[in-house]
C-alpha cells in the first residue's frame, strides 16, 4: 500500500453539533483521518465543538478567526432574508461575499507550508456552494500542489409548477442567481483545481464543458453507522406507518404528503409521524384538523438529532415530496434506518432513490403529485411485503455505498489520482 497522503482539509463550515452543511463538513473531514494524515482548517465558531469532540488544536485542527467580517455579514444576512427559515439564497450570497477573507487568512497561515511541500493535497470541502470561488486553488496550482474542490452542490432551479412556494420562501435572489456564472473567479477556480467533485448531477451539468475531464460525482451526504443503532421493523399489515423529517416550510411539500395520505388516515389504515418544526406548522395542524385526521397524525416538533431515529423506526415508509432539495440528507438517513423512501424525482432525493430501493414520483403539478402519492401509499399499505423489500434494499445501499468510511476510501482514490499515483480517473458512484 502506498504512503498516506498528507492533506490540508479546508472546512470553513464544520461542526459535529449542528446539521446540514456544517455536519457534512465535519463528517467528511473526520472520516478522511482514517485514510490520510489530515489537518483540518475551520472557522473559529466551530472551535469549541471540535475540542468537545476530542480533537487537539494545533495538532488535528486550526481555527481561523474571521469574526470581524463574518459576524456582521451573518447579521446582515439575517436582516435581509425576509424572516426566520426564509431567504436561504440571500443568506448564502451574503456569506459568499465574506468567504474570500477566510481563504486569504488560511493562506497567510498555511501558505509557506504549502509552498514548502508540507502537504501532498489541499482539499476544500466546504462551502459546498458552486458560487464560492477559491483563491487557494490558484495559489496551490502555482505551488504545484493538487487542489481538490468539493463536493459542490446547489443552484437547483425552482420548478415552475411551484412558483407560489418560491414566493413564500422569500427566494427573490434565486431569480438572478445564475449571474454568478459570469464571474471570472469561477473559471479561474475550476482551471486551477485538479479535481472537481460534484454532489449532484445537476451541479455537474453546470460546470463548463472545458472542465468535464476533472469532474467526479459523489453524493454530498453520508452515513455514520454508529448513529443508526435501530432499524425499522417488519411493516404492519394492518396499518401503514409513515413519517416525515424536516423543516416545515413550503418547499418540503409536507402538505402534499398529508393530502395524499388522507384515505389511509381517515380509515385507520395509516398513521403519520411528523418530526420537525417551522413556519408552516400552524397551517399544517389546521389542515389536519380540517380533514378530520388529527388522531392519525402526530406532530413531534424539533427532536434532538440522535433521538430522531427512535421515532422514525416506528414507521416503514418515509414520505418526502420536497420540490427543491439539493442533497437529500434526510432521505439518506431514513434509508439507513430501513424505511422505504417515497420522494419527488427532482434534485438529490431523486438521485438517491432507484426502483429497487424506493419510489420516485415524477415532478409535476401539485394535484398530479398528490394523486400519484395517494396511489403509491395505498399500494404500499396493501402490499407490506413490497414495503419491506424496498426498505431493506434502501438500507443495504446506504450502509455499503454511502457510509462516511466508504466515501473516505473513495476520496483516497481521488487523492491518488491527483497526486499521480493512479492514472485512471476514479468513478466511485
Amino acid at each position: 500500500m502506498s504512503a498516506r497522503h498528507r492533506v490540508l482539509v479546508i472546512a470553513e463550515a464544520a461542526n459535529p453539533e449542528w446539521v446540514s452543511v456544517p455536519l457534512v463538513g465535519w463528517s467528511m473531514a473526520v472520516a478522511l483521518r482514517a485514510v490520510a494524515d489530515v489537518h483540518i482548517v475551520t472557522q473559529v465558531r466551530n472551535r469549541e465543538a471540535f475540542l468537545r469532540a476530542g480533537l487537539v488544536e494545533g495538532r488535528d485542527f486550526t481555527a481561523i478567526d474571521t469574526e470581524a467580517v463574518a459576524a456582521p455579514a451573518h447579521w446582515l444576512g439575517g436582516l435581509l432574508r425576509g424572516g426566520e427559515d426564509k431567504g436561504w439564497t440571500t443568506l448564502a450570497a451574503i456569506a459568499m461575499l465574506t468567504y474570500p477573507y477566510f481563504e486569504r487568512a488560511v493562506w497567510r497561515r498555511f501558505g509557506p507550508e504549502i509552498r514548502a511541500g508540507r502537504y501532498d493535497v489541499v482539499h476544500r470541502i466546504t462551502p459546498l456552494s458552486p458560487t464560492a470561488g477559491s483563491s487557494l486553488a490558484r495559489r496551490c496550482a502555482r505551488a504545484s500542489v493538487p487542489f481538490v474542490l468539493g463536493p459542490l452542490n446547489g443552484g437547483l432551479p425552482w420548478p415552475r409548477q411551484f412558483s407560489a412556494a418560491r414566493h413564500r420562501e422569500k427566494e427573490w435572489l434565486s431569480y438572478v442567481r445564475g449571474a454568478y456564472k459570469l464571474l471570472p473567479q469561477r473559471g479561474r477556480t475550476f482551471a486551477a483545481a485538479s479535481a472537481i467533485i460534484t454532489g449532484s448531477h445537476h451541479t455537474a451539468r453546470e460546470i463548463p464543458a472545458a472542465f468535464k475531464s476533472k469532474l467526479i460525482y459523489m453524493p454530498e451526504n453520508g452515513i455514520d453507522p454508529d448513529r443508526f443503532a435501530c432499524m425499522a421493523g417488519a411493516p404492519d399489515a394492518s396499518i401503514l406507518r409513515m413519517c416525515f423529517i424536516g423543516r416545515l416550510v413550503p418547499l418540503k411539500g409536507l402538505d402534499m404528503a398529508i393530502l395524499a395520505a388522507r384515505p389511509l388516515l381517515r380509515t385507520g389504515r395509516g398513521h403519520f409521524d411528523i418530526v420537525g418544526d417551522g413556519p408552516m406548522r400552524a397551517e399544517l395542524e389546521a389542515l389536519v384538523a380540517r380533514e378530520g385526521i388529527a388522531e392519525a397524525v402526530t406532530f413531534h416538533g424539533w427532536v434532538a438529532h440522535d433521538a430522531v431515529q427512535d421515532i422514525a423506526c416506528r414507521s416503514s415508509v418515509f414520505v418526502f415530496p420536497s420540490v427543491r432539495d439539493f442533497g437529500g440528507g434526510a432521505v439518506l438517513e431514513a434509508m439507513a434506518l430501513g424505511l422505504a423512501p417515497v420522494v419527488v424525482d427532482y434534485g438529490g432525493p431523486g438521485e438517491l432513490v432507484s426502483a429497487e430501493r424506493g419510489i420516485a414520483v415524477p415532478l409535476a403539478s401539485r394535484e398530479a403529485i398528490v394523486a400519484r402519492l395517494t396511489d403509491i401509499l395505498t399500494d404500499l399499505a396493501e402490499r407490506p411485503e413490497r414495503t419491506g423489500t424496498l426498505g431493506r434494499a434502501a438500507r443495504a445501499f446506504a450502509m455499503t455505498r454511502l457510509t462516511w468510511a466508504a466515501k473516505a476510501d473513495a476520496m483516497r482514490e481521488i487523492y491518488d489520482w491527483v497526486a499521480g499515483r493512479r492514472q485512471e480517473k476514479p468513478c466511485p458512484y
